[in-house]
Protein backbone atom coordinates (compact mmCIF):
# COMPACT_ATOMS: atom_id res chain seq x y z
CA UNK A 1 0.00 0.00 0.00
CA UNK A 2 1.39 3.29 -1.15
CA UNK A 3 -0.38 5.77 1.67
CA UNK A 4 1.70 8.53 0.07
CA UNK A 5 0.45 8.41 -3.34
CA UNK A 6 -2.89 6.96 -2.26
CA UNK A 7 -3.78 9.83 -0.04
CA UNK A 8 -2.73 12.21 -3.13
CA UNK A 9 -4.68 10.45 -5.93
CA UNK A 10 -7.56 10.98 -3.31
CA UNK A 11 -7.24 14.29 -2.53
CA UNK A 12 -6.17 15.47 -6.24
CA UNK A 13 -9.70 13.29 -7.64
CA UNK A 14 -11.99 14.97 -4.68
CA UNK A 15 -10.86 18.14 -6.03
CA UNK A 16 -11.73 17.78 -9.42
CA UNK A 17 -15.50 16.66 -8.65
CA UNK A 18 -18.02 19.66 -8.51
CA UNK A 19 -20.81 19.42 -6.11
CA UNK A 20 -23.10 19.47 -9.17
CA UNK A 21 -20.93 16.62 -10.65
CA UNK A 22 -22.72 14.74 -7.77
CA UNK A 23 -26.19 16.19 -7.39
CA UNK A 24 -24.81 18.65 -4.18
CA UNK A 25 -25.74 22.11 -4.47
CA UNK A 26 -22.17 24.42 -4.99
CA UNK A 27 -23.09 26.14 -1.24
CA UNK A 28 -21.02 28.69 0.38
CA UNK A 29 -17.73 29.82 1.17
CA UNK A 30 -15.73 27.22 -0.20
CA UNK A 31 -12.66 26.96 -0.24
CA UNK A 32 -11.71 25.21 -3.16
CA UNK A 33 -14.31 24.25 -5.99
CA UNK A 34 -14.45 20.42 -5.68
CA UNK A 35 -16.03 18.25 -2.78
CA UNK A 36 -15.62 18.82 0.92
CA UNK A 37 -13.70 15.33 2.94
CA UNK A 38 -16.95 15.03 4.60
CA UNK A 39 -19.21 15.03 1.52
CA UNK A 40 -16.83 12.31 -0.53
CA UNK A 41 -17.53 10.42 3.16
CA UNK A 42 -21.15 10.74 3.22
CA UNK A 43 -21.27 9.61 -0.67
CA UNK A 44 -19.15 6.64 0.27
CA UNK A 45 -20.72 5.86 3.39
CA UNK A 46 -18.35 5.98 5.63
CA UNK A 47 -17.08 8.20 8.71
CA UNK A 48 -15.72 11.73 7.63
CA UNK A 49 -12.56 10.41 10.44
CA UNK A 50 -11.75 7.30 8.42
CA UNK A 51 -11.79 9.19 5.00
CA UNK A 52 -9.71 11.80 6.70
CA UNK A 53 -6.92 10.11 7.60
CA UNK A 54 -6.61 8.19 3.97
CA UNK A 55 -6.03 11.70 2.74
CA UNK A 56 -3.59 11.89 5.68
CA UNK A 57 -1.43 8.89 5.14
CA UNK A 58 -2.68 7.27 8.40
CA UNK A 59 -5.61 5.29 7.59
CA UNK A 60 -5.53 1.65 7.70
CA UNK A 61 -5.25 -0.03 4.61
CA UNK A 62 -9.19 0.18 2.89
CA UNK A 63 -11.29 -3.13 1.84
CA UNK A 64 -12.05 -3.82 -0.90
CA UNK A 65 -15.65 -2.58 -0.71
CA UNK A 66 -14.43 0.55 0.45
CA UNK A 67 -12.26 1.36 -2.38
CA UNK A 68 -15.15 0.72 -4.37
CA UNK A 69 -17.76 3.07 -2.46
CA UNK A 70 -14.87 5.35 -3.01
CA UNK A 71 -14.91 4.96 -6.66
CA UNK A 72 -18.40 5.30 -6.67
CA UNK A 73 -18.35 8.89 -4.71
CA UNK A 74 -15.61 10.20 -6.31
CA UNK A 75 -16.94 9.08 -10.10
CA UNK A 76 -14.10 7.17 -11.00
CA UNK A 77 -13.60 5.54 -14.55
CA UNK A 78 -12.52 2.39 -14.55
CA UNK A 79 -8.93 3.04 -15.28
CA UNK A 80 -9.15 5.29 -12.40
CA UNK A 81 -10.59 2.78 -10.43
CA UNK A 82 -8.34 -0.04 -11.03
CA UNK A 83 -5.26 2.85 -9.83
CA UNK A 84 -7.31 3.33 -6.95
CA UNK A 85 -7.27 -0.60 -5.87
CA UNK A 86 -3.40 -0.89 -6.80
CA UNK A 87 -2.66 2.61 -4.47
CA UNK A 88 -3.84 0.43 -1.75
CA UNK A 89 -2.42 -2.78 -2.39
CA UNK A 90 -5.32 -4.62 -3.15
CA UNK A 91 -6.13 -6.63 -6.77
CA UNK A 92 -8.01 -4.64 -9.61
CA UNK A 93 -11.27 -5.99 -10.10
CA UNK A 94 -12.15 -7.87 -13.11
CA UNK A 95 -13.75 -5.76 -15.89
CA UNK A 96 -16.70 -8.52 -16.74
CA UNK A 97 -20.61 -6.89 -17.03
CA UNK A 98 -21.02 -8.27 -13.24
CA UNK A 99 -18.65 -5.38 -11.63
CA UNK A 100 -19.73 -3.46 -8.34
CA UNK A 101 -18.62 -0.78 -9.75
CA UNK A 102 -21.48 1.76 -11.57
CA UNK A 103 -21.04 3.29 -14.40
CA UNK A 104 -19.68 7.39 -13.86
CA UNK A 105 -21.95 7.91 -17.34
CA UNK A 106 -25.34 6.39 -15.75
CA UNK A 107 -23.86 8.15 -12.61
CA UNK A 108 -23.66 11.67 -13.93
CA UNK A 109 -27.37 11.14 -15.39
CA UNK A 110 -29.09 9.58 -12.03
CA UNK A 111 -27.21 12.59 -9.88
CA UNK A 112 -29.76 14.86 -12.31
CA UNK A 113 -33.19 13.08 -11.34
CA UNK A 114 -34.18 14.27 -7.96
CA UNK A 115 -37.91 14.36 -8.64
CA UNK A 116 -38.48 11.00 -10.05
CA UNK A 117 -37.81 7.35 -8.90
CA UNK A 118 -34.69 6.30 -10.67
CA UNK A 119 -31.86 3.19 -10.13
CA UNK A 120 -29.16 1.84 -11.84
CA UNK A 121 -29.37 -2.31 -12.33
CA UNK A 122 -26.63 -4.73 -13.33
CA UNK A 123 -27.30 -7.77 -16.06
CA UNK A 124 -28.48 -9.56 -13.05
CA UNK A 125 -31.11 -7.26 -11.58
CA UNK A 126 -29.07 -6.10 -8.84
CA UNK A 127 -29.85 -2.65 -7.68
CA UNK A 128 -26.35 -0.77 -7.40
CA UNK A 129 -27.67 2.82 -6.44
CA UNK A 130 -30.76 4.34 -6.06
CA UNK A 131 -32.28 7.69 -5.74
CA UNK A 132 -34.44 9.06 -2.60
CA UNK A 133 -37.87 8.52 -4.68
CA UNK A 134 -36.15 4.86 -5.67
CA UNK A 135 -35.97 3.90 -2.16
CA UNK A 136 -39.29 5.39 -1.07
CA UNK A 137 -40.89 3.55 -3.97
CA UNK A 138 -39.11 0.36 -3.51
CA UNK A 139 -37.52 0.20 -0.42
CA UNK A 140 -33.34 -0.05 -0.30
CA UNK A 141 -32.63 -3.05 -2.77
CA UNK A 142 -29.00 -2.71 -2.43
CA UNK A 143 -29.02 -3.96 1.49
CA UNK A 144 -29.59 -7.69 -0.04
CA UNK A 145 -26.79 -10.17 0.08
CA UNK A 146 -25.86 -13.38 -1.98
CA UNK A 147 -28.09 -14.34 -4.13
CA UNK A 148 -31.21 -12.34 -3.08
CA UNK A 149 -29.04 -9.12 -4.47
CA UNK A 150 -30.88 -10.15 -7.94
CA UNK A 151 -34.22 -8.98 -8.35
CA UNK A 152 -35.30 -12.40 -10.56
CA UNK A 153 -34.23 -14.21 -7.37
CA UNK A 154 -36.11 -12.02 -5.05
CA UNK A 155 -39.32 -12.47 -7.29
CA UNK A 156 -39.65 -16.10 -7.35
CA UNK A 157 -38.42 -16.82 -3.69
CA UNK A 158 -40.17 -14.03 -1.63
CA UNK A 159 -43.87 -13.24 -1.95
CA UNK A 160 -43.04 -9.67 -0.81
CA UNK A 161 -41.23 -8.71 -3.77
CA UNK A 162 -44.44 -8.87 -5.87
CA UNK A 163 -46.51 -6.54 -3.52
CA UNK A 164 -45.44 -3.44 -5.76
CA UNK A 165 -47.04 -4.66 -8.99
CA UNK A 166 -50.49 -5.25 -9.42
CA UNK A 167 -51.35 -8.83 -9.27
CA UNK A 168 -52.97 -9.27 -12.87
CA UNK A 169 -49.13 -8.08 -14.14
CA UNK A 170 -47.44 -10.84 -12.29
CA UNK A 171 -47.45 -13.14 -15.30
CA UNK A 172 -46.05 -10.46 -17.15
CA UNK A 173 -43.30 -9.49 -14.80
CA UNK A 174 -42.38 -13.33 -13.93
CA UNK A 175 -41.59 -13.77 -18.27
CA UNK A 176 -39.46 -10.70 -18.36
CA UNK A 177 -37.40 -11.78 -15.00
CA UNK A 178 -36.62 -14.97 -16.87
CA UNK A 179 -35.92 -13.29 -20.29
CA UNK A 180 -33.52 -10.73 -18.72
CA UNK A 181 -31.97 -13.62 -16.92
CA UNK A 182 -31.65 -15.80 -20.01
CA UNK A 183 -29.63 -12.72 -21.59
CA UNK A 184 -27.44 -12.59 -18.92
CA UNK A 185 -26.83 -15.96 -19.07
CA UNK A 186 -25.96 -16.47 -22.52
CA UNK A 187 -23.63 -13.40 -22.20
CA UNK A 188 -21.76 -14.91 -18.36
CA UNK A 189 -21.88 -18.81 -19.17
CA UNK A 190 -22.95 -20.95 -17.36
CA UNK A 191 -20.31 -21.02 -14.81
CA UNK A 192 -21.00 -17.73 -13.39
CA UNK A 193 -23.12 -16.16 -11.23
CA UNK A 194 -25.78 -16.49 -13.81
CA UNK A 195 -25.69 -20.09 -13.78
CA UNK A 196 -25.95 -20.11 -10.32
CA UNK A 197 -29.05 -18.22 -9.93
CA UNK A 198 -30.41 -20.64 -12.19
CA UNK A 199 -29.57 -23.56 -10.91
CA UNK A 200 -30.86 -22.31 -7.77
CA UNK A 201 -34.41 -21.29 -8.87
CA UNK A 202 -34.95 -24.65 -10.74
CA UNK A 203 -34.81 -25.59 -8.00
CA UNK A 204 -36.58 -23.56 -5.72
CA UNK A 205 -39.68 -22.14 -7.86
CA UNK A 206 -41.75 -24.20 -10.56
CA UNK A 207 -42.53 -21.35 -11.62
CA UNK A 208 -39.12 -20.44 -12.71
CA UNK A 209 -38.26 -24.04 -14.50
CA UNK A 210 -41.26 -23.77 -16.22
CA UNK A 211 -40.25 -20.17 -17.64
CA UNK A 212 -36.85 -21.29 -18.22
CA UNK A 213 -37.68 -24.01 -20.13
CA UNK A 214 -39.73 -21.87 -23.08
CA UNK A 215 -36.39 -20.27 -23.58
CA UNK A 216 -37.18 -16.64 -24.02
CA UNK A 217 -34.34 -13.76 -24.18
CA UNK A 218 -34.95 -10.97 -24.16
CA UNK A 219 -34.16 -7.60 -22.22
CA UNK A 220 -37.65 -6.04 -21.72
CA UNK A 221 -38.58 -3.42 -19.64
CA UNK A 222 -42.56 -2.25 -19.65
CA UNK A 223 -42.77 1.14 -21.43
CA UNK A 224 -45.49 1.63 -19.35
CA UNK A 225 -46.72 0.06 -15.76
CA UNK A 226 -48.58 0.25 -12.93
CA UNK A 227 -46.60 0.13 -9.30
CA UNK A 228 -47.99 -0.12 -6.09
CA UNK A 229 -46.83 2.12 -3.26
CA UNK A 230 -48.33 1.29 0.38
CA UNK A 231 -49.37 4.77 1.01
CA UNK A 232 -49.53 6.11 -1.91
CA UNK A 233 -52.06 3.24 -3.76
CA UNK A 234 -51.24 3.03 -7.54
CA UNK A 235 -48.53 4.82 -9.65
CA UNK A 236 -49.34 4.77 -13.50
CA UNK A 237 -46.08 5.33 -14.82
CA UNK A 238 -43.57 5.31 -17.78
CA UNK A 239 -40.59 3.59 -17.74
CA UNK A 240 -37.38 4.81 -19.80
CA UNK A 241 -34.20 2.70 -19.35
CA UNK A 242 -30.92 3.58 -20.35
CA UNK A 243 -28.00 0.93 -20.99
CA UNK A 244 -24.38 1.41 -21.29
CA UNK A 245 -22.82 0.60 -23.76
CA UNK A 246 -22.08 -2.98 -23.04
CA UNK A 247 -25.34 -3.47 -21.96
CA UNK A 248 -23.78 -4.58 -18.71
CA UNK A 249 -25.63 -1.96 -16.54
CA UNK A 250 -29.09 -0.16 -16.88
CA UNK A 251 -30.62 3.06 -15.62
CA UNK A 252 -34.23 2.92 -15.05
CA UNK A 253 -36.24 6.40 -14.69
CA UNK A 254 -39.93 6.40 -13.73
CA UNK A 255 -41.89 9.26 -14.79
CA UNK A 256 -45.61 10.43 -15.71
CA UNK A 257 -46.96 13.25 -17.40
CA UNK A 258 -47.41 16.60 -16.25
CA UNK A 259 -50.90 17.48 -14.27
CA UNK A 260 -51.69 13.76 -13.95
CA UNK A 261 -52.75 11.85 -10.42
CA UNK A 262 -49.49 10.04 -10.84
CA UNK A 263 -47.63 13.22 -11.25
CA UNK A 264 -49.12 14.24 -7.93
CA UNK A 265 -48.05 11.14 -6.54
CA UNK A 266 -44.66 11.31 -7.42
CA UNK A 267 -44.21 14.63 -6.18
CA UNK A 268 -45.30 13.51 -2.67
CA UNK A 269 -43.14 10.12 -2.94
CA UNK A 270 -39.65 12.78 -3.26
CA UNK A 271 -41.51 13.72 0.08
CA UNK A 272 -41.53 9.87 1.62
CA UNK A 273 -37.77 9.75 -0.31
CA UNK A 274 -36.46 12.26 1.60
CA UNK A 275 -37.88 10.90 5.04
CA UNK A 276 -36.54 7.65 4.06
CA UNK A 277 -32.76 8.69 3.50
CA UNK A 278 -33.07 10.72 7.07
CA UNK A 279 -33.84 7.43 8.62
CA UNK A 280 -37.41 6.17 8.47
CA UNK A 281 -37.52 2.29 7.93
CA UNK A 282 -37.94 1.57 3.94
CA UNK A 283 -40.77 -0.46 1.85
CA UNK A 284 -39.29 -4.04 2.23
Amino acid sequence: MDRRALAEFLRRRREAVLPADVGLPPGARRRTAGLRREEVAALAAMSTDYYTRLEQQRGPQPSEQMLAALARALRLSDDERDHLFRLAGRGTPGRTVLTGHVSPALLRVLDRLEDTPAFIISALGETLVQNGPAVALFGDRSRFTGLARSEVYRWFTDPAEREVYLREDHERQSRAQVANLRVAHGMLGDASRAGELVRALRRQSAEFAALWDRHEVARRFEDHKVLVHPQLGPLEVDCTVLFTEDQSQALLVLTAPPRTEAAEKLALLRVLGAQDLSGSAPRS
